[in-house]
This record gives C-alpha cells, structure tokens and sequence, in this order.
C-alpha cells in the first residue's frame, strides 16, 4: 500500500461502522466510508467519537447533510510539509481534499527534484482543488492545472496563494479535460509528467457524459500524445471497484511501458488509522516512471 502516514495536521482517528473520525486541524469531523464493514465493541473505540465537531448524515434519498454539534468555521487551513490547504465542509461528504493523496505528492517531488533538469513541466487533470498541483509547483515544476469545474479552479487558485505559490508558473484551465487535450495535441506542446484523478462519472462544462471504465484507455492513450520523448512519470488515480490493479496494471504494460519502457507500480493507496493497527484503502493509485 501507499502510505500517506506524513501528516501532522490530519489524523485519520478511528473508523467503525461505516464511519470514520477524522481530526482536521483543531477539529473533529466524522464522515461516512463504505469500505469500512467492521463494527468496534464499545470498549474498542476512541473515546474522541463523543467529541466531534460535526457528522455528515446521508440521506435514504441521496445527499446528505452536515450536523453541526459545536461552533464550527465556514472554513479553515490545514499544513503538509509546507503546504497549505483550505478545508471546507461540502455537499457529499466532502472537505476539499483528499489526505491519502500526500502519499503520491511525496513520490512525484522526488522524481521532480532528483531530475537534474532546469524544467519540469506537468499536467494535472481532473484536478480538482489542486493537491498535486501545489505540491508539483512546490518541487519547482511549472504546472498546468485543468478540470471542468469553475469553482474548483478557484479553490486551486486560492490554495496556491495559502502555500506561497501564486506567482508561480502555473496555468489554470476551466474545460472537459479530453478536449484541451486534444488542443495540446495540435498544438504541440510536451509535457514530463502527468497526474490524473479522474471520477468514475461526471459531466464536462458543456454537458459531456464520462464514464471512466469506456474512457480510460482511450484518454491514456491520448495523454501519451503530449509527453516528451523521455517523460518522467505518469500517476492515474482511480477510485472504481471495477477497475482492479490487474486490470490498471494490464493498461500501463500495453501503453506506457510498451513505449518508453521504465517500471510501474499500481497499489491501493491509504490512511494509517492511529486507534487501531489498520489501514484504511482509498482506491488505487498507479504509478510509471523513467
């Protein structure tokens, strides 16, 4: 497993049935996960459960919706070695982050640093509030930041600023992620690395349906078009149950490793969970270099 076990400011605290209790910053928040079928005895859990801030509630009818049970900020920052992050409780569960993912900014530094090259240019898809992108500027990479969403953009824009790294170079791109890429085809431009964390379905900013097990492949292939002759590393993401490590595995051997050579590693990636010697999986992350 990739471990993101780095964290100071994150703690993943306890989890029990079908919940987690997670310390962000100063506060205390539980959230549903559905990988954790386990139920703890009384006597197992932290008693840290009966002091969270707030707990996401899901709906029967889809949804949810946070109950607060102290004061809590609209939002606030987190730190990751060096880094800052704003954390906002959202709709679906979610904070605008996702902590399992440091263990992959960590690997993606090292490559960027040790390079020896005076420019390591990088594409981050799917990008979400831009984790990989601030930790990629941080190792001195210029970065092009794309996803579909506006406000996610934004986000991205907003947690550069927090780490220090608003004037660097760093491109950010409100579109449907195949169709710049398609344009970067054209256009000609390469790139030494590239990340992907895409959703198992979603909608582009002009309606465009993605269902991740038709489009994988198809996109894997495409990115490749925009990789320099000796590219540094690619980083697919991916959180599908039917998507395995085999089958990842099987996608790298016939595209990346097929062209370039290198090795690849494709693994769960995870949280250590300091109640218990366990260690949550939060989906798959493979990995290719040079």
């Amino acid at each position: 497993m990739f471990l993101a076990d780095g964290w100071k400011d994150y703690q993943l605290i306890d989890c029990s049935g079908g919940e987690k209790l997670e310390r962000w910053g100063e506060y205390l928040l539980i959230r549903p996960d559905p990988q954790i079928v386990w139920e703890l005895a009384p006597e197992q859990k932290s008693p840290l459960w009966k002091k969270a801030d707030a707990r996401y509630l899901r709906s029967k009818t889809g949804g949810g919706r946070w109950e607060v049970y102290h004061k809590l900020p609209d939002d606030w920052t987190i730190q990751y070695q060096g880094l800052t992050f704003g954390i906002k409780p959202m709709g679906f569960k979610h904070t605008g982050l996702f902590p399992e993912q440091a263990a992959n900014w960590d690997w993606m530094q090292k490559i960027i640093r040790e390079s020896g090259r005076k420019e390591v240019n990088v594409l981050n898809l799917f990008a979400y509030t831009g984790g990989a992108t601030v930790a990629a500027s941080k190792a001195g990479a210029s970065v092009c930041h794309v996803d579909a969403s506006k406000g996610m953009v934004s986000w991205a824009k907003e947690n550069a600023q927090l780490s220090g790294l608003g004037d660097r170079p760093i491109r950010y791109i409100v579109d449907d992620v195949k169709k710049f890429v398609e344009r970067e085809v054209r256009r000609g431009r390469k790139y030494d690395g590239i990340v992907m964390d895409p959703p198992s379905y979603g909608r582009g900013p002009n309606g465009e349906v993605w269902k991740i097990e038709q489009e994988l492949f198809d996109l894997l292939k495409l990115c490749m078009e925009v990789l320099c002759e000796e590219p540094l590393f690619f980083l697919i993401n991916t959180y599908t149950t039917g998507l395995s490590g085999s089958i990842m595995e099987n996608l790298f051997r016939l595209t990346l490793q097929e062209r370039y050579g290198g090795d690849f590693a494709v693994d769960e990636v995870g949280l250590p969970v300091q109640n218990l010697d366990l260690k949550l999986p939060c989906g798959y992350s493979s990995r290719w270099w040079r």
